[in-house]
């Protein structure tokens, strides 16, 4: 038997090998050689070692390094330290900072020339099912956390050439000085002649249009209006569409239903439980940028209401995607649709999609150089209000599109100015903006057609319209449309001058702004 090295008592957290395995944390006699580390049962009355319990080849260890203390660790708890090898974190807590740290400078010594150490860590521990460092829910995930100098020792080579005596120094001589890298390209935006796919359905409201239908490509033929883009399609039809409803072919995951780009870990969730559907699933951008995290519903595991799994989707070296480890894809819609049919390690299979695309964007104008709107058009429905310029009324426009129309009263402002500002605003477009669509000026009075928001004032909303007092987060997110919708318009070089009166509130969550 190798001679003992070192020996201690230790606090050891169980390795839960199994998921059925219980948590919990025993008192352990180390015992550190040349070739391992042991721990052994322990007598605390007798002061004597007992049986082996356990052991981890020294050359299989690939990192020596501290841990943070659980939420709400006790006393003899709080100086933890890691041993990570291939069966993964042995989870071992010092009655003090100095033993600790003797034991890890110790094994770092003597694991500095193992062949897979880690260059990156999880400062943080593993936890019922989550790395509490950075939320990844793979046990076997990579580290949140670079190393310095690979587990804190320089590999053999550079301890040789640092030991060589110096060069001596060379003839100093005028160099030329060596050209800068070349600056990145700017990244590709929209161009004439690309592809692109239609993201929703569209019906043409003009004679110049070009009818959209979801998941079909088109190639674009102009672009000189930001709004709408001449393009044609596959039978060589011609016509304008709304650019906000295609995307770029092959330009990444926004054709798809299922991903949901600006959405956070909360309204995911947020998300999934209104749908409450068993397998129901999104996938959104990680708080890691250029990574992404696929959130699933399941009324599985004994939880009641059901609960809320997040999955990190990683990457191989090789540049494969996975949620599982033994199933690499070389894109992520190929693993989504894996993991449609076969749950491979998750609670379930994605099998419901679930969007924050309930309905198409509104176009600006109702059709492209649309901007005068027949009133004979315009169908009234029911009154929503009064203002300083007039009245404010629900309808359809062509019997079947959703309008507000406000009737401007006479001589409230001036119609010349008024029919200018608004073909400027009707270049407007953002997702936090109620869309002005056009006017009717060929009589008086004078109506403005917009999109129609069906929950109205935001203030109203708030007051009235919410069964239950919104949450912090809610609120937050509300603040967050409200500033991103007023940046648009200072980025265009528009003022709000009645920003309070004019905050309205959409079925879909979205806080917009009316000009």
């Amino acid at each position: 038997m190798s001679e003992s090295i070192m020996e201690e008592i230790f606090i050891k957290r169980s390795q839960q090998k199994k998921k059925t395995s219980p948590l919990n944390y025993k008192e352990r006699w180390f015992v550190l050689t040349q070739e391992k580390i042991a721990y052994y049962d322990f007598d605390p009355e007798k002061g004597k070692r007992k049986g082996l319990r356990g052991s981890v080849d020294l050359e299989k260890i690939k990192c020596v390094e501290t841990v943070q203390p659980e939420p709400n660790a006790p006393q003899e708890r709080t100086y933890a330290f890691q041993i990570v090898y291939d069966e993964g974190p042995l989870y071992v807590y010092a009655k003090n900072e100095d033993v600790r740290d003797q034991w890890i400078k110790k094994l770092k010594e003597m694991v500095r020339f193992n062949k897979d150490l880690m260059q990156k860590y999880h400062p943080c521990s593993w936890m019922d099912g989550l790395w509490l460092c950075c939320h990844q829910e793979v046990k076997q995930a990579m580290g949140c956390k670079v190393l310095d100098n690979k587990n804190g020792f320089t590999s053999k080579q550079s301890r040789r050439r640092g030991s060589r005596k110096p060069l001596p120094p060379t003839p100093t001589e005028e160099k030329p000085s060596r050209p800068l890298p070349p600056q990145p390209p700017e990244p590709a935006g929209p161009s004439v002649g690309m592809t692109v796919i239609a993201e929703y359905n569209y019906t043409p409201m003009t004679p110049q249009d070009l009818e959209l239908r979801k998941d079909e490509e088109y190639t674009i033929l102009e672009m000189s209006d930001a709004n709408w883009w001449r393009a044609q399609d596959k039978y060589g039809n011609e016509g304008y569409i709304p650019s906000n409803y295609v995307v770029e072919a092959e330009s990444g995951l926004e054709r798809f239903d299922w991903y949901c780009k600006n959405m956070n870990r909360s309204q995911a969730e947020k998300q999934l439980r209104t749908e409450n559907k068993d397998g129901g699933f999104l996938v959104r951008d990680s708080s890691k940028a250029g990574k992404y995290t696929v959130s699933l519903f399941s009324k599985g595991g004994g939880e009641t209401g059901g609960s809320c799994r997040h999955y990190n989707i990683c990457t191989t070296a090789q540049g494969q995607f996975y949620l599982a480890e033994k199933h690499n894809f070389s894109s992520i819609p190929e693993l989504i649709n894996y993991h449609q049919h076969n749950a491979a390690g998750m609670v379930s299979r994605l099998k419901y999609i679930v969007t924050n695309r309930p309905r198409p964007p509104s176009t600006a104008g109702l059709g492209y150089g649309v901007w005068e709107i027949d009133p004979h058009h315009l169908t009234f429905i029911k009154e929503l209000g009064t203002g300083q310029f007039g009245v404010v009324k629900y309808g359809k426009w062509q019997g079947q599109h959703d309008v507000a129309i406000k009737m401007i009263k006479e001589g409230s402002m001036s119609e010349d100015d008024f029919i200018e500002e608004a073909k400027i605003m009707m270049k407007l477009r953002h997702e936090n903006l109620v869309q002005l669509y056009g006017v009717c000026t060929k009589q008086r009075p004078i109506y403005i057609v917009t999109e129609f928001l069906s929950n109205g004032c935001l203030l109203t909303y708030l007051r009235e319209g919410l069964k239950q007092h919104p949450t912090a987060v809610q609120l937050l997110e509300m603040c967050k449309d409200v500033s991103e919708g007023m940046a648009y318009l200072e980025s265009q070089q528009y003022i709000h001058r009645d920003l309070v009166r004019d905050l309205n509130y959409n079925m879909s969550n979205c806080k917009n702004i009316s000009m």
